[in-house]
């Protein structure tokens, strides 16, 4: 027999009894649950039962002190009393609900039925004192037939707490006997189940395990060090460990293939973290100079001996530019068109097989024609550089893979970096003059403001606008009156360079923040732009449109405004040039002094 067979029956034969003792474990903690309902019954029924004796007594006590005392408020609390007081059939109702037997309730029912007929005599003692007759009653109020009343009523209530004890002593004992008989069935179910389990598993492990595997172990460990000359036992026995033993035998006769795959994946996973961390490291660079780094330092590692140089392709001029090599390539690393190269005119690497007689590449030098590699860099179907390997061999063909996916992780990096510039670009800059747009101006001024309130720093601000902008664009057209903006903008690139951060504002106006520069040198930077501008002459498109003038307001920081009113002091002194005519300079300190 097979072990599974016979762990299959072991197993079931366990489950049954465990089943069987959770059944049985269920029901000792039903029977433990009856016993404490019927201890929380009998608290319910003592409960209702001192309520009946209790509201009995009070009134009879009180009753009796009126028909004494005659005091008006003694029959204000018994009438309370008797207004409060639950009515006999709610009284039973209650008692029902909680179980009390029928036998019970008609001894209780008829205890408050005698209460009942004293609530009467008590109220006809209470008549008796409102018509003076205080006599009759006293006597009827503490008269033996009232004391004899009295002693029924305790009499029944005092049998009812007996029948109840009675059966609530024959509830928990039986509950009680119910729970230790199962739960010794319970126990001897699990002990049993326990024994089963320990003869079973000691006959499988001793008999059909154990002794095999002794054997088997030597084996085991020999070959798990590697030594494939072991002899494998031969068990005919028809079970798992005869199956195991084939198994170690198929094992034996392909270790040598597996020895050898694992020596090329040893090979190889060197080289595949390094491409993963190279990938990780792509996805982290901000810049080409990034980009143009990690290849530079991973390149030769992950293709050791290997020279190689990595290209960008420019748009204007349309050639493919050298930006990092490594190793020494041999050849020159002048730019060339990328029709040169047949891995772009391709699309893909070429050669494609080594050692074939293939075409060589126009770019590269005869004498390494042999054992080149070119791997265009590819994103969204489009060349945007090439790496081109030299030093390859036979030895080495199998890291062309490698170098393939290198390439397409550095050909992903560069157009995500281009893509990156771009949307940068047309985000912070003005097309038309290539300055920054007024959206980047929050931004910058915010950390030049800081930094100049840090430093205790001067900061000043220009806002300059084209002088009769308007009539220029309707005598000469809208293309002219761009013209006249980027000639503008020019000059005022020109002046500002590393000093200052120019902004186009707006239709004709621009905005120019000069960090580190107080009123003196703000208005002598004015000048020069005014000045610049004036003698500018302007033809575009071979009309002549003369000279153009620009009014510029002036602000600085802390000379005129506080930090958050730079701006706008600005823009009053440029408003202020306007009214004065235009084709001036004006310095918010001038409008403070006057």
């Amino acid at each position: 027999m097979r072990i599974a067979t016979i762990t299959n029956w072991a197993y079931s034969a366990t489950v049954c009894l465990t089943i069987v003792s959770g059944i049985v474990m269920v029901m000792a903690s039903n029977a433990d649950n009856a016993e404490r309902q019927a201890v929380e019954q009998r608290q319910v029924f003592d409960q209702l039962t001192d309520e009946v004796e209790t509201d009995a007594w009070e009134l009879s006590d009180l009753a009796r002190l009126y028909v004494l005392a005659k005091d008006p408020d003694v029959l204000k609390d018994y009438q309370q009393k008797e207004a409060s007081q639950v009515k006999i059939e709610h009284r039973l109702s209650k008692l029902k609900d909680s179980g009390a037997s029928e036998e019970e309730l008609a001894l209780l029912h008829e205890g408050l039925q005698i209460v009942d007929e004293l609530l009467d005599e008590q109220k006809t003692a209470f008549e008796s004192v409102a018509r003076g007759e205080d006599k009759e009653a006293v006597a009827l109020l503490y008269g033996k037939v009232y004391e004899q009343e009295l002693d029924r009523v305790q009499e029944r209530i005092d049998h009812f707490r007996q029948m109840l004890d009675n059966r609530a002593r024959d509830a928990i004992i039986d509950a009680t006997q119910a729970s230790r008989t199962l739960r010794t069935l319970s126990e001897v179910m699990v002990g049993l189940t326990a024994l089963l389990f320990l003869f079973v598993l000691g006959f499988i492990l001793k008999r059909r395990v154990l002794r095999p595997v002794v054997r088997l172990s030597d084996v085991v460990h020999r070959l798990a060090s590697q030594d494939y000359a072991v002899e494998t036992p031969n068990f005919n026995q028809i079970d798992e460990i005869g199956d195991m033993a084939q198994a170690i035998r198929i094992f034996r006769e392909n270790g040598l293939a597996r020895q050898q795959l694992e020596r090329e994946r040893d090979a190889n996973w060197a080289i595949r973290e390094l491409l993963a961390r190279m990938t990780q490291r792509l996805q982290g660079c901000e810049t080409f100079a990034d980009v143009i780094n990690v290849a530079e330092l991973f390149a030769p590692n992950i293709a050791p001996g290997v020279a190689g140089r990595l290209y960008i392709l420019d748009r204007e001029p349309w050639q493919m530019r050298c930006v990092a090599q490594w190793l020494s390539p041999q050849g020159s690393d002048e730019p060339f068109h990328p029709d040169e190269c047949w891995a772009v005119r391709r699309g893909q690497s070429h050669p494609p097989v080594h050692g074939e007689p293939d075409i060589i590449c126009y770019h590269l030098p005869e004498s390494c024609q042999d054992h080149t590699l070119c791997v265009p860099l590819i994103a969204q179907g489009e060349a945007i550089g090439l790496l081109s390997f030299q030093n390859l061999d036979a030895a080495s063909t199998f890291s062309r893979g490698y170098l393939e996916l290198m390439a397409e992780a550095l050909g992903l990096a560069l157009a995500n970096q281009r893509l990156r510039d771009a949307l940068l670009e047309k985000a912070l800059y003005d097309p038309l003059t290539g300055l920054r747009n007024r959206h980047h101006l929050e931004d910058i001024m915010g950390t030049q403001m800081s930094q100049a309130i840090r430093n205790k720093e001067p900061i000043s601000c220009l806002m300059i606008d084209i002088d009769h902008f308007k009539s220029i664009n309707d005598r000469f057209g809208h293309e002219v009156g761009d013209g006249v903006i980027k000639s503008v903008a020019a000059i005022i690139q020109r002046v500002v360079r590393e000093g200052g951060v120019a902004f186009r504002y707006g239709g004709e106006e621009f905005l120019v923040l000069l960090a580190n520069m107080d009123e003196e040198a703000a208005n002598r930077c004015a000048t020069v732009i005014f000045n610049g501008v004036r003698e500018m002459p302007l033809r575009f498109g071979g009309v002549d449109v003369g000279h153009v003038d620009v009014s510029i307001g002036v602000a600085s920081y802390p000379e005129h405004v506080q930090s958050d009113n730079l701006l706008r002091a600005a823009d009053v002194a440029l408003y202020r040039a306007k009214e004065m005519g235009r084709s001036r300079i004006v310095n918010f300190g001038m409008l403070e002094a006057g």
